[in-house]
């Protein structure tokens, strides 16, 4: 039994423990945000090579996952991009194998630490609290830095203290825990429910590394342990698929069978050459020292990872058939109105978020362009085939832009000062694309009204209706460069283009006029045409709106 002083000393050791847990915790995710902040253009470069190679797919998992140093963002990141329908179940398979091996940087990071090591993140931990302090936002982003990996090893040096783990009580009653559980499957499930809980496998791993290197826990159990860490991190994929499309399940499922399998592989190998692996790793690692004895589990975790996807990645397309057959499609064969790049679980990551918005304005305006073109070619061609299309295509943007409206609101709470100025460019886009979409379907109305009451434009109309239109074909194109390049020296050559289109509109409606006047046209037409030419203009007026939007004045990061 123990005394009331030892149950005091023994709580007193835990709350310094889970106090050291807590900072460490705390730690990795300023590291984890302030990577991903300041590595944002890095991460948008790595997402824009992806491809259906699968080596380069690992590639850059396990890049992304090394800039913000956390699998677990890097799964919530992937679900959500194929939620968006922007990556394959193959693609975000090779990803999230990558996204494994990258989160092992931080189990060698903690293993190497020392004295000297420890104190140098304690001055980068202090400096980057006073660098909070400077107004220049780069600094304060590489102070955040700072402080985040300063922590890391504070919270890693409270746990391997003499109030924590050093404590004779605490490391005692863990060397009899761990002595009362051998069974390795015991020891996977608590690995398993360790990370789960505190959501983070890099954190899991922290501990274990320090248990091993205070002598709390050895070598054989702590491997079982790691093994379990990998099963826990899927939680948060899981979680994050939940309400997701069919798609995004399966990946968080491949993501769980990947490390299900993996774990089984090398629990298996371990259960039955538990001390030849032991001795292997122990020959890499000679030494009773803190490092060594860390490195040992470090070591195995990057080799089980790295393993795992070389045995893995030739079965990518048998893990996906797999989880095409344990998660049905429900939905198949339903029309359902869905953003097409965006989803909310990227908001997590807003420089992704930012990146993936683009592209849907940017399908929002070729819906824009089609369904101009579409009724404008309707009426100078006498033909209503694409009336069906132009009504589908605008309620796809009239959904497009309500959604993405609500979304920019949702990612403007996430993003810095200049990212606000983007958004703040976007709404002005959205509502002016809006707007043409309107005029499109306008002229479509025109084009029915006209054909039921058995009336027609004269060629002359028709003609001023087709250079009108070209016009505005010139001015999407330019206004999708803009948009795409964000380069000014088309804004010029924009504004030029509109001012011809106005000049267009004030010379026809005189010569229309005059036509009335001279008996050419007929007064029942002269308020469709008028409708027309006011419409095109309108749309030019939009365009050099959008053109004038996109160009911020700060930049956005490219």
């Amino acid at each position: 039994m123990l005394t009331s002083e030892e149950i005091f000393n023994l709580i007193y050791s835990m709350i310094w423990l889970l106090a050291g847990v807590g900072i460490f915790i705390v730690g990795m995710n300023f590291l984890s945000n302030s990577l991903e902040k300041s590595a944002g253009s890095g991460m948008k470069k790595l997402l824009g090579k992806i491809t259906n190679n699968r080596i380069s797919g690992v590639g850059i998992g396990a890049g992304v996952t090394a800039i913000v140093q956390s699998s677990s963002a890097t799964s919530v990141m992937v679900i959500g991009l194929v939620n968006a329908g922007v990556l394959t179940l193959i693609q975000a398979t090779s990803i999230i194998m990558g996204a494994n091996i990258g989160t092992t940087v931080t189990g060698l990071l903690v293993a190497l630490k020392n004295d000297y090591f420890n104190m140098v993140m304690y001055l980068l931990a202090f400096a980057g609290v006073m660098m909070g302090f400077l107004k220049n936002q780069k600094a304060k982003l590489i102070g955040t830095l700072f402080t985040g990996l300063g922590l890391i090893f504070v919270g890693l040096n409270i746990m391997s203290s003499e109030q924590a783990f050093g404590s004779p009580l605490v490391s005692e009653m863990f060397i009899n825990i761990f002595k009362a559980i051998q069974f390795p499957l015991l020891l996977i499930i608590i690995g398993a429910i360790f990370t789960a809980l505190i959501q983070s496998s890099s954190a899991a791993t922290g501990v274990v590394i320090t248990m091993v290197g205070t002598g709390i826990l050895d070598l054989g159990s702590s491997l079982f342990i790691i093994l379990g860490a990998n099963i826990g991190t899927c939680v948060t994929a899981l979680l994050a698929s939940i309400g997701a499309k069919t798609n995004s399940k399966r990946i968080a499922f491949i993501h769980f069978a990947f490390n299900v399998i993996g774990s089984i592989l090398f629990a298996t190998i371990i259960w039955i050459f538990k001390q030849p692996v032991v001795n292997m790793l122990t020959n890499l690692f000679p030494g009773d020292d803190p490092t060594s004895l860390q490195m040992r589990v470090s070591a195995f975790h990057v080799v089980f990872n790295v393993t795992t996807t070389l045995v893995l990645l030739p079965f990518a397309k048998q893990l996906v058939k797999l989880s095409e057959v344990v998660i049905k499609d429900k939905n198949e064969g339903k029309i359902k109105l869905s953003l097409r790049f965006v989803d909310d679980r990227l908001l997590t990551t807003p420089v992704v978020a930012l990146m993936q918005v683009k592209k849907e304005i940017l399908y929002m305006i070729e819906l824009v362009e089609n369904n101009t073109s579409s009724s404008l070619n309707a009426l100078i061609n006498n033909t209503n085939k694409n009336t069906e299309e132009i009504i589908n295509k605008e309620e796809i943007i009239n959904f497009t832009n309500n959604e993405l409206t609500k979304y920019l609101i949702k990612l403007t709470a996430v993003v810095d000062a200049q990212k606000e100025q983007v958004i703040g460019g976007y709404f002005h886009v959205l509502n002016d694309l809006e707007r043409i979409g309107d005029h499109a379907v306008n002229f479509n109305e025109i084009f029915m009204e006209l054909n039921e009451k058995g009336l027609s434009f004269s060629e002359t109309a028709l003609g001023d209706i087709t250079n009108m239109q070209n016009k505005i074909n010139e001015m999407l194109l330019i206004v999708k460069d803009i948009f795409t390049t964000k380069k000014t020296h088309n804004l010029e050559k924009l504004s030029s283009l509109e001012d011809e289109v106005d000049n267009m509109k004030k010379q026809y409606t005189e010569k229309h006029f005059g036509r009335l006047a001279d008996g050419l046209c007929s007064i029942e037409l002269s308020p469709y045409y008028n409708s027309m030419i006011t419409g095109l203009e309108r749309v030019a007026d939009h365009l050099v709106n959008i053109g004038f939007s996109v160009i911020n004045p700060v930049g956005e990061e490219e």
